[in-house]
């Protein structure tokens, strides 16, 4: 996956007044609370990827 597939993940999964996830909503019309397995998941790989980075490794 590139950081394009997380940064479009985190740009459409957001949370809602009622703390559900907007993306899971519009998407497959489930109410899953915020933070989702899918936003879970791209915060990971962003985290991986800047200690990575700083450590001067790839991820």
């Amino acid at each position: 996956m590139s950081n394009e597939a997380e940064r479009r993940i985190l740009a459409v999964h957001l949370p809602s007044r009622d703390f559900l996830c907007t993306g899971c909503l519009a998407w497959w019309s489930r109410l899953t609370p915020y933070p989702c397995w899918q936003v879970d998941w791209a915060t990971s790989r962003q985290s991986r990827s800047m200690t990575a980075a700083l450590l001067g490794g790839r991820a």
